[in-house]
C-alpha cells in the first residue's frame, strides 16, 4: 500500500490563506502525492544520519556553512529569548479524557495573547508550545482528521499563531519522537485501533516504527493546516522520519519553516538546542555546557521555576531572579538563545512566583536592552574583549554591537568581592571611553599590559552592571592573521595547520588525535613577540556533565609549552604551564621578547580517556601572535 503523505484538508478555523479548494490546494496535494509516489515509498537505504558532531566538515566546505543560512533563519538569528511552554492533557490538574481537558481550558479562560503578552515583557520573539509530549498525554491543541490520540475542536494553536503574529512573534511547534511514556498514568494516550483503522492496516503506536509513522502524518498536516507556523522544534529523532526523508520533505515544501532539534546537532536542521544543565560555577554560566560552535545557531532550554517538571505540577514553585537574569545575560554573551520555559497552568497563566518573575523582566531589561539586542557574543569569532573569570571574584561576558564593531558592552554578572572596579583582558581593543550604560555616566579607566581597568564604580546592579565600552576600529599589538605562517606536527586531512593563520575562524586545525602536538608559527623576520591569544574550537563544554560521571570532557589545551627561536634551529623553551579550561580567548604571556619562529607544544589536553569523543581530540581555530599592547586612560 502507498505510504500516506498526510491529510490535505482539515476542520476547523486556521490562519493563513485557506489551501483547500484552491488553485494552491491542487499544487500542494500534486506535490505530496508525487513526493509519495516517489521518495516515501522507498526507505533510504543509508538508513538513519548520524549527528553531525561525530562527522568533520572539510577546510573547504567549514562548519560555519550556517553562518548567514537562508533567510527562514533570520527570525532566530536576530532573537535574544524565546519561550518554551509545555502544557497539556496532564497539566495538573491532570485530565484522562481530551475533551475534559478541552472544556477546562476554555472553561478557565484560556486567551492566546495571555502568553503573547507574558512573551513581550521577556522580549522573546518566538514562543516554542510544547503540547504534543510524550509526558503530557501527546495533545495536539487543533482539530484533527489524523486519529491516535487527543486532539481538540477548538483551534488553539491557530489561535495562537494569529495572536503572536500580530505582536510580531513567531510561533514554533514542539515534536516528540518518543512513544515509550503512553501509559505512564495507568491507561493508554496512544490510540492504535483508531489510527490502524485510518490507515487501513494494523499499525502499533506504542513502538518506534508505529509512532514515527504516526507522528510522520502529523507534520504533514500542521504544514498544510498551519501556513504561518515558523517551524518544528524536534524532540530527538525518530528512526522512521529519518529513513523517510521527512526534513528534506519539509524543506521542499516549506522552505520558509525553521528546524530545530534537542541535544544532537543534525546538518539539515536550522538551530541545535542544548537542554538545561545544572551544577556550573558560577551557577548561571549555562554556556560552560554547550558543545556546538559558533556560528550554528544554537539555544538553551531552561527551566525558569528552581523546581519541578518542565510542565505544572500543581505547586508555585520558586523562582531564582538571579539566576535566571544571569542566565539570559550569559547565553547573550556567547550567542546562545534563551529558551526559557514556564509552566502554564490549565487555564494558560503561570503561578504567582513565575509571573512576578515575567513582571520584573518587563521593567529590567529595557534600559539595557541594546546590549543584548542585536549583539553578538565577545571574545569569540566577532572580536571583543575576554568574557568569563576577572579580578577579585568578578565575573562576565561581553556583547559587541553588529552595527558598530567599535561598540562593545561589558557585562558584570558577579561583582568584585573588594573594591569598585573591574579589569578585563582588552585583546587589543584600545578604548576610548567608558560609560554606564543605564546612566550615562563617564567612568574613569586605563590600560596598560593587556588589560582594561575601569575604576571608581559606585552604581552595582544585583544581577548585571553593564558599560559601554567605545573602541577604536582596528585591534592593536597584533600580527595580521595573514602575516604568520603556521605549520604543525600532525594534521587531520581537511584540516591543516594553514588554517590556524587565516583569519577565518569558521576553519580550524585539527591535530588527528596526535598528542603532543606541535605548531610553529613563523613571522617572517625576527619580530617582537609578547603573547599567543587561543581561539580553540568551541565544540567540547568546560562543564564536567553528570553524563560522563562528572568526569572532564573538554577538549581544550591543559600542560603546554612555548619556545621562540630565531633561526629554527635552536631554540629557547619560555613558558611551561597549564591552559585553564574556559571558554572565549585565553592567553599565554611570554614577556619582552624578540623571534621569528614560535613553537607551541600541547602535551596534554583536559578529556579524560573515560570520553573518547573528546580525549585527545585538540582542535583550535585561530591563533594570533602579539607584539604588544595599547596604552592609554581617561574619563
Amino acid at each position: 500500500m502507498k505510504r500516506s503523505t498526510g491529510p490535505l484538508t482539515r476542520r476547523g478555523p486556521r490562519t493563513g490563506t485557506p489551501a483547500t479548494r484552491t488553485g494552491a490546494a491542487v499544487v500542494w496535494a500534486a506535490v505530496l502525492a508525487l513526493l509519495g509516489g516517489v521518495l516515501l515509498a522507498t526507505p533510504s537505504a543509508a538508513g538513519p544520519r548520524a549527528p553531525a558532531a561525530t562527522a568533520a566538515p572539510s577546510a573547504a566546505r567549514p562548519a560555519a556553512e550556517h553562518a548567514q543560512g537562508p533567510d527562514r533563519q533570520r527570525m532566530l538569528r536576530d532573537a535574544t529569548a524565546g519561550l518554551f511552554l509545555h502544557w497539556g492533557m496532564f497539566t495538573r490538574p491532570l485530565h484522562t479524557d481530551c475533551r475534559a481537558w478541552e472544556k477546562a481550558v476554555t472553561d478557565g479562560g484560556w486567551d492566546a495573547r495571555y502568553w503573547v503578552d507574558e512573551a513581550k515583557k521577556l522580549r522573546a520573539s518566538y514562543i516554542v508550545l510544547a503540547t504534543f509530549h510524550s509526558r503530557l498525554g501527546y495533545a495536539r491543541p487543533w482539530p484533527s482528521r489524523v486519529p491516535g490520540s487527543c486532539a481538540t475542536e477548538r483551534d488553539i494553536l491557530g489561535e495562537l499563531i494569529t495572536a503572536a503574529r500580530a505582536r510580531g512573534i513567531e510561533v514554533i511547534l514542539y515534536m516528540t519522537d518518543d512513544p515509550k511514556w503512553h501509559s505512564e498514568q495507568g491507561f493508554t494516550t496512544l490510540d492504535s485501533a483508531a489510527y490502524s483503522a485510518h490507515k487501513g492496516r494494523p499499525v502499533d503506536l506504542t513502538t518506534r516504527p508505529g509512532f514515527g509513522e504516526y507522528s510522520y502524518d502529523l507534520f504533514f498536516e500542521v504544514m498544510e493546516g498551519y501556513r504561518e507556523l515558523a517551524g518544528f522544534w524536534i524532540d530527538n529523532d525518530n528512526e522512521y522520519w529519518e529513513q523517510h526523508g521527512l526534513y528534506e520533505q519539509i524543506r521542499r515544501l516549506r522552505p520558509d519553516m525553521t528546524l530545530s532539534n534537542n541535544n544532537e546537532d543534525t546538518p539539515i536542521m536550522d538551530m541545535v538546542s542544548h537542554e538545561q544543565k545544572t551544577g556550573m560555577t558560577p551557577p548561571y554560566d549555562q554556556p560552560s555546557a554547550i558543545w556546538t560552535p559558533m556560528p550554528r545557531l544554537t539555544e538553551s532550554c531552561y527551566k525558569v521555576p528552581d523546581t519541578g517538571a518542565w510542565w505544572y505540577d500543581g505547586q508555585d514553585r520558586p523562582v531564582s531572579t538571579g539566576l535566571n537574569v544571569g542566565r539570559y545575560i550569559a547565553n547573550a554573551g556567547t550567542s546562545i538563545k534563551s529558551l526559557m520555559n514556564l509552566t502554564a497552568m490549565v487555564d494558560g497563566r503561570f503561578p504567582p512566583q513565575q509571573q512576578r518573575f515575567t513582571d520584573f523582566m518587563k521593567g529590567y531589561l529595557p534600559p539595557i536592552w541594546k546590549s543584548l539586542s542585536g549583539v553578538d557574543g565577545g571574545g569569540y569569532m566577532y572580536g571583543g574583549m575576554q568574557p568569563g573569570a576577572w579580578n577579585d571574584g568578578a565575573y562576565g561576558y561581553l556583547t559587541v554591537s553588529r552595527e558598530d564593531r567599535t561598540r562593545s558592552y561589558v557585562h558584570v554578572t558577579t561583582r568584585p568581592v573588594r573594591g569598585n572596579a573591574v579589569r578585563v583582558r582588552d585583546n587589543g581593543h584600545r578604548v576610548r571611553r567608558v560609560t554606564d550604560l543605564r546612566t550615562g555616566e563617564r567612568l574613569a579607566f586605563d590600560q596598560r599590559d593587556g588589560t582594561l581597568t575601569i575604576r571608581g564604580i559606585t552604581r552595582w546592579d544585583p544581577y548585571d552592571t553593564v558599560f559601554t565600552v567605545d573602541t577604536l576600529p582596528d585591534r592593536e599589538g597584533v600580527y595580521p592573521a595573514r602575516s604568520v605562517r603556521a605549520t604543525a606536527t600532525s594534521a587531520k586531512e581537511g584540516f591543516p595547520a594553514t588554517a590556524l593563520s587565516d583569519g577565518d575562524f569558521t576553519t580550524y586545525w585539527d591535530s588527528a588525535a596526535q598528542l603532543p602536538a606541535g605548531v610553529t608559527l613563523d613571522l617572517g623576520r625576527t619580530k617582537k613577540v609578547r603573547f599567543l591569544g587561543l581561539n580553540q574550537r568551541e565544540w567540547s563544554p568546560t562543564y564536567n556533565r553528570e553524563t560522563f560521571g562528572r568526569a572532564e570532557d573538554s577538549a581544550r589545551i591543559k600542560d603546554y609549552r612555548v619556545a621562540l627561536s630565531r633561526n629554527g634551529t635552536t631554540w629557547e623553551t619560555v613558558r611551561t604551564a597549564v591552559l585553564e579550561s574556559a571558554r572565549g580567548t585565553r592567553f599565554i604571556d611570554l614577556g619582552e621578547r624578540s623571534a621569528r619562529y614560535v613553537r607551541l607544544t600541547v602535551d596534554t589536553t583536559w578529556a579524560s580517556a573515560s570520553v573518547p569523543r573528546f580525549h585527545r581530540q585538540l582542535q583550535i581555530d585561530e591563533i594570533q601572535v602579539g607584539h604588544g599592547h595599547p596604552r592609554g586612560g581617561g574619563r
